[in-house]
Parts: structure tokens; sequence; C-alpha cells
């Protein structure tokens, strides 16, 4: 459904009410009875996903899954699938300059990139009273498992040159693959890059935002909204983060969003941060709670939006989920 995403965010920024958009397409497994392997997997399946969790939940937005593994595994990434767990990715692909420079940027549509296409397109056309966003990693992020997590933060200080050279691939694969997501109607794409927490606001800026930059700059405009999440450590990158040019940012549970909102605009949305490992493994009073208190803190900027600080693991409660809400509710009243 096409919707104004600038209209839809000024909504959110005068509302006198509070608005909430928790990370949590796994949840609809448990509603549909089905297993991650198959929403991974099948376009079809993740959609009714979404499709589910939209109808239990009065979230102000849906999203797809947010899958690490889906783009590494499209520029030929080793996978782990095991039925009940999130795909993981295995070994690097990218070992030095040699390999830099041989890396062959894959069509769009590789691998299971397109099932997420598929299940955007499907989520998309069956809202009607909310915006959906599809998800996919960021540059340095799929850089990061190109290469290794631990190696690529050594060859940023030795070889920079090398990782240029695959963010610089990354980058443009993940232009195509933003501008395929928006040809499949859906409202925008929350583009997850939680490698860029763990450098420095230089490094982040050269190294991440100039990336992301290039990917906003294709693909956002009045119709389409980028949203960046980064559940690193970020409560030094947040102006490095901004130069991206997106129009919204989620937060992660990792910092203290009374550090985060005196740096975002009031223009700009910011997203956060209530971590998942609460929702999967703490009582509902514990969540009401946490839920409560954030929104206290949160009272002086009207460009807060309640959520969750990463996306919400498979197997948490959904009674969980209902605290939040419910939390929110006797909050706005």
């Amino acid at each position: 459904m096409k919707i104004n995403m600038n209209q839809w965010m000024q909504n959110i920024l005068k509302s006198e009410k509070r608005k909430a958009f928790p990370l949590m397409p796994y949840l609809g497994l448990e509603l549909t009875g089905k297993k991650i392997l198959e929403a991974v997997k099948d376009g079809q399946v993740q959609s009714r996903c979404v499709q589910a969790i939209a109808s239990r939940f009065p979230s102000i937005a849906s999203v797809t899954i947010m899958d690490l593994s889906v783009e590494c595994e499209a520029f030929g990434g080793t996978i782990r699938f095991v039925e009940n767990e999130v795909p993981t990715t295995i070994g690097a692909v990218v070992n030095d300059m040699n390999d830099a420079e041989a890396l062959k940027m894959p069509e769009v549509g590789a691998g299971r990139t397109g099932v997420y296409l598929h299940a955007a397109q499907l989520a998309a056309q069956a809202t009607t009273d909310r915006p959906v966003f599809g998800c996919h990693i960021g540059p340095f992020s799929l850089a990061a498992r190109l290469c290794g997590m631990t190696e690529i933060m050594v060859k940023l200080r030795k070889e920079p040159a090398m990782v240029e050279t695959v963010l610089n691939k990354c980058t443009e694969f993940l232009v195509q693959y933003a501008k395929a997501y928006k040809k499949t109607g859906v409202n925008g794409i929350v583009i997850a890059e939680p490698a860029a927490g763990l450098i420095n606001a230089t490094q982040c800026e050269k190294f991440s935002s100039s990336h992301v930059s290039r990917i906003v700059s294709a693909v956002q405009d009045e119709n389409f909204l980028i949203i960046i999440h980064n559940c690193g450590n970020t409560h030094k990158l947040v102006p490095a983060m901004l130069v991206t040019g997106a129009m919204g940012f989620h937060f992660g549970n990792a910092v203290d969003m009374k550090q985060i909102m005196p740096q975002v605009p009031a223009h700009i949305p910011a997203f956060g941060n209530i971590a998942p490992i609460l929702f999967r493994n703490g009582s509902s009073m514990e969540v009401r709670e946490k839920t409560t208190e954030l929104l206290m803190a949160m009272k002086d900027y009207p460009n807060f939006v309640l959520s969750s600080g990463c996306d919400i693991p498979p197997g948490t409660p959904l009674g969980n989920i209902d605290a939040l809400f419910d939390a929110l509710a006797d909050y706005n009243t």
C-alpha cells in the first residue's frame, strides 16, 4: 500500500500519544505454527508470520525478518541452518586483497535474497492499515561477515584499501537490493548495521555511514523511508550515523536512550530500546515495569518511538509483548 512516509513520520512526531514499533517478525512463527527454517527459506511462510503479528499487535508498522546471513550467502558465504535456530554465517569468503578483487557481486535474487523480496511483496500486498518495512544488512556488517568479524577489525588498520574494495562491492549490491525492495511495494527498509557499533566514530563515518548514504540517496523519498538499526555501543556514534541522511534511527539496548536522544534532531524519529532478552526470559511484570520506566525517561522527546533493542528472538512469550503494549496504553492515558 502506498503511504506518504513523510506524513507518517510527521504524525508520529506531532502525536500526543507515544507509538510503538518493536521488531518481532519471528514471533509470527508461534501464531502460524511454522519453524524458523521454513520462514527463512519460504517467502510465503515469512509473509504469513508478518501478517499474523500485524493482526495480533497494534504496532505502527510491520517488518520482515532480520536475517544477517542472507546477503553473505548471496556472495558465496557458507551458512549454518538448523530447524529452530536463526541462520548463522561460517568462515570467511575474503582473506586478502586478491580475494577482495576477485569477489563477484551477485545478482539480486541470488541465494535467499529472492525469498526475502517475495516475503516483502506479499506482506506489502496483504497489509493495508500500516507501513511494511523490508530489512537488509548494512555494508560494513556485510563486509565483516565476508571477511570475518575479528579479521576486519585488524584489516581496518593494516589493510584499509582491502576493506574499501570489499565495501564498494557490498554497497553496490545493497543499492540494487534496496531498489528491488522498493519495487515490491514496501514502504521502506530497516538497514541493520550492528558491526558499525564496534568501531570508533571516525571509522564509522568512513567505513559505514559514507556507504550507507549511497543506499539512502538511491532509494529514500517521500514514499520510502530508511531506518538505520545499530544495536552496538552508539553513544559516541550518533553524529556519524546522522550523516547517512536516513529518516529514522533504531538503537539497541547497549545504550542509554537518555544519552542518545539529546543528540538526535527533533525532526528525526529515534526507536528503542527494551532488551530482547527481557522479552524472551523476563516476566510480564518486568517488561511492563521496564517499558514504563523508559517511557517516563523519554517524556521530553516527542521523536522517541518505543521499540525493542533488536529483533525479538523466537520463543518469546506473546504475553510479554502484550505487557509492552499494555504499559504503553496506560502511559498514554
